[in-house]
Order: C-alpha cells, then structure tokens, then sequence
C-alpha cells in the first residue's frame, strides 16, 4: 500500500489548491457581500414608484369600460354599473366620420418615415464618428454632446418660422423633418459602436478587400443590433408621444396625430355647442397606447442588452 502524500507545513488541512471552487470563491468575496441584506427603505421605495408608474393605467384601463354617465358617478378606480369597453371602442372608431383611424395612420407616418430615418442617421453617424478620424471631428462630438443639453421644444418656434418661410407648415413634412434628428440617438450609437465594434474586425475586413460599405452593411450592422433597436425604441416613443411640435405646426385636422387629435376631442366640452365625449377620449387613449406597449414586449430582450452593451469592460 502507498504511503500517504504528506505535504510540507500543512497539519489536518486541505491545500488551498484543492479546495472546493465554491469555498475559495465565498473566502474571496469582500465581507459586504457575503452578508447581503434586502433594503427596507430601498424596497419600500421602488414599490411606491410601481404603484406611481402603474396607477395611471390601471385608471385609464378601468374608466375605458365606463360609459359617460359612470365616469362621474362611481369611484375612479373601480368599475362601473355597465360594462361599455367595446361599445366605447366602436364609437370611438365611426366618430367624426372615422377621424380617429386618419389620426392613427398619421401617428403611423410620421413613426415610420421620423423615427426610422432618426434611427438609420443617428446608426451612420454614430459609426461614423466612432471609427473614422476625419477632420472636424473633434468639433462634430461637441455640436452632437450640445445637442443633447438643448430641449426639443426651445428649437420649436424657430423651426416653425423656417418652415412658414418655406411653405411647408400644414404639411406631414412639418412633423416629419424635425423628427428625423435625434442627437441622443446620435450620441448613443457613436458610444455603442466604439464600444462593441473592434477595430481589428474592420481591419481584417478591409485587407480581405471589403469595401467600407460592405463592411458596415455586412460586419457592423449585426454587432450594432441591440443599439439600433435601443435608439429605435426611444425615438418610436418620442415621435409617437410628441405633442408641441405638431400643435404649432399643423392647423388641418386631416393630418393631426394620435396626441393632437384627442387633445381637440377633448377640448370640445369647452366650446360653445361643444359636444362631450370624455369617454371616447379616455378610450381613444386606451387605443393609443397599445402599440407602444406590444412595442416594447416584442423588442424588450434587444432593448436590455442594448442598454448593458458596453458596461463591461474585459
């Protein structure tokens, strides 16, 4: 029989080096992380901004299946005595001669055309910026990070009387066009593409005698999917809710959006001989809102790791 392995100044332990994974991991892990307690006050207040965030559409969801008569007469956030959701939906629909289904091709417009054409610019001038070196760049990363600082509705006036110079306002191309700049955009896809592209990719790309054009269309584009899906979903979400920029802009209500449309309905009450219909606009609102949620539901998994790219550095 084999005598025993002895190791030199060890008595009755193991070598560290045949230790279980598990332990050696746990003896690492600073002394605030093995002890981990939940945060009651952290807890307490991420449940008051669920309810927050929540309660407005719960509400809207209830009253949606109210008739006019019961959303004065019973408590907000419980049902009333007649279940009216469809009927709602359907009067909602045949209003004003169909108005409201105008108003959502609208809202589709200016989606597809604006913040498509916001997603696919911001994609090539953030790759641009990220992996050429041209002159003036250094001058184009300060108009793009000043850019960002400046709000949407400051530039409104100003490119209303452009426009009004122009010819264009009372127009889809009075929504559109200023929708098709996205400078948060533009900065997330320049920090996504340096992040997540490698430069040696491009290189190798180059040598095996790809033009650039293919190796973006070809190399980078798969690598920039998350961020393309990040900066689609938040200018979807900004062309869809926008509601200043078409208030100035438009004056024709063929072509109001979603916003501005329900905003008019519900304004009729104030009006002289106006007719209110607050039920249709709670519901009208309902209808609005759905796809952005399945919006969101579809793209969410690309939307999270877009938003983790780049976080973790090896």
């Amino acid at each position: 029989m084999s005598a025993p392995v002895i190791v030199p100044g060890v008595t009755g332990r193991r070598p560290s080096s045949l230790r279980p994974t598990s332990e050696r991991a746990r003896r690492r892990r600073p002394a605030g992380m093995r002890h981990r307690r939940r945060s009651v006050p952290l807890t307490i207040l991420m449940g008051v901004a669920v309810v927050y965030t929540l309660l407005p559409l719960v509400w809207l969801l209830i009253n949606a299946t109210k008739t006019q008569a019961d959303l004065f007469s019973t408590f907000g956030l419980w049902f009333g005595g007649e279940f009216a959701l469809f009927d709602n939906i359907g009067r909602v629909l045949a209003y004003g001669d169909g108005i409201f289904g105008r108003w959502l091709l609208n809202t589709l417009l200016y989606v597809v055309v604006g913040a498509g054409g916001a997603t696919l610019l911001a994609t090539l001038g953030g790759y641009a910026i990220a992996k050429f070196r041209f002159r003036g760049r250094s001058a184009a990363i300060a108009v793009v990070l000043g850019a960002v600082a400046i709000p949407g509705t400051a530039l409104a006036v100003p490119t209303f009387l452009m426009f009004a110079r122009i010819g264009i306002t009372d127009t889809p191309l009075a929504v559109i066009l200023p929708s098709l700049i996205s400078p948060f955009g533009l900065y997330l896809m320049w920090v996504f593409a340096s992040e997540s592209i490698p430069d040696e990719l491009i290189e190798a790309a180059r040598v095996d005698g790809a033009s650039e054009l293919r190796i973006f269309a070809s190399v980078c584009m798969p690598l920039l999917g998350p961020g393309i899906v990040t900066v689609l979903l938040f200018t979807t979400v900004a062309t869809w809710n926008n509601y200043f920029l078409p208030l100035i802009m438009l004056r024709n209500p063929d072509w109001y959006p979603l916003t501005i449309g329900l905003n008019s309905w519900n304004n009729q009450a104030t009006t002289a001989g106006g007719d209110a219909i607050f039920d249709l606009v709670i519901t009208g609102s309902l209808l609005a809102i759905i796809p952005l949620i399945a919006l969101f539901l579809l793209l969410q998994r690309f939307w999270q790791s877009g938003l983790a790219a780049g976080s973790v550095k090896e």
